[in-house]
């Protein structure tokens, strides 16, 4: 048998880097029945083009589908469609609880006016005060910074449509060509140009273009994974006179202090409330 990695998966049909080339490979009828569904990003070994078993991960993700990520480019944009700290944060949880880098991409600075562009900036401060890299795009510097991160390491770039994941790629290194598309005028919002999701070899690492979306839940995320998420709710709720405090309802609350003095921002918080409340339902429902 040969080992390599999944790069592509389109239509039950996985591409295998190994050895520097690509063997497309079905996957083992077994793995149905197991319940194993092999992910791009996934260590394999295969013969006679079929996947013959996948390695343990180091991570996962479920939207986008993808394993053993190290780094996640969250792209949001300044305007059209306009900066969301509400996506963001959902974006955060899910690459904090997978314990993955995460670097904050604001496009369409260009586009922004001032107004927006100070008003961004505020929020990105926030960001950058709890430790994350901001970078601003088209900036002088953007592109030198991103490559830098890009080396070594196996990013996922994530963000809504119409953000402008697929052109930053495109400028961060031409040869990639991926299409982008159109924003509707209608919605505000990117059409789905990218369709799959795939590993691409750039910048002496691998990147994967990843497809839009609208919503992304909280499928795998504990209830207490998600206070922690939040790295400044997770370091003042050592503080709070109750263990296992929710930063709801409870007396003694560090956390909510905090939050009356801004030293917790509080659209952060709000942002917190709302993703308990929705897994909290969503646990419910399920049993």
């Amino acid at each position: 048998m040969q080992a390599g990695q999944i790069i592509k998966a389109v239509g039950g049909f996985y591409d295998v880097l190994h050895d520097g080339e690509v063997t497309r490979c079905r996957a083992r009828g077994l793995f149905r029945k197991q319940k194993i569904k092999p992910l791009v990003g996934d260590f394999v070994t295969f013969e006679e083009e079929y996947v013959q078993t996948v390695e343990s991960r180091s991570n996962e993700m479920h939207r986008p589908p993808i394993a053993n990520v190290n780094q996640a480019l969250l792209v949001m944009s300044s305007t059209k469609p306009e900066f969301s700290t509400y996506l963001l944060d959902r974006l955060l949880v899910h690459t904090e609880a997978m314990e993955v880098e995460s670097v904050i991409i604001i496009s369409k600075m260009d586009l922004a006016s001032e107004e927006i562009k100070r008003e961004v900036q505020s929020k990105a401060s926030r960001y950058e005060s709890l430790g994350y890299t901001v970078v601003y795009t088209p900036g002088d510097d953007d592109l030198d910074v991103i490559r830098e991160r890009l080396k070594n390491r196996t990013t996922v770039v994530a963000g809504q449509s119409g953000v402008g994941k697929s052109t930053l790629l495109n400028r961060v290194d031409d040869s990639l060509n991926l299409q982008t598309g159109e924003i509707s005028q209608q919605l505000s919002r990117g059409k789905h140009t990218t369709r799959h999701v795939e590993l691409l070899q750039t910048c002496g690492g691998q990147v994967a273009d990843t497809p839009g979306f609208s919503s992304l839940d909280f499928t795998g995320i504990d209830l207490d994974v998600l206070a922690d998420s939040f790295l400044e709710i997770y370091e003042v709720s050592k503080d709070c006179k109750y263990r296992g405090c929710t930063h709801r309802r409870e007396d003694g609350c560090a956390v909510k202090a905090a939050v009356e003095t801004d030293e917790i921002a509080p659209y952060r918080y709000d942002n917190y409330l709302a993703f308990y409340n929705e897994k909290e339902e969503e646990e419910k429902r399920r049993f």
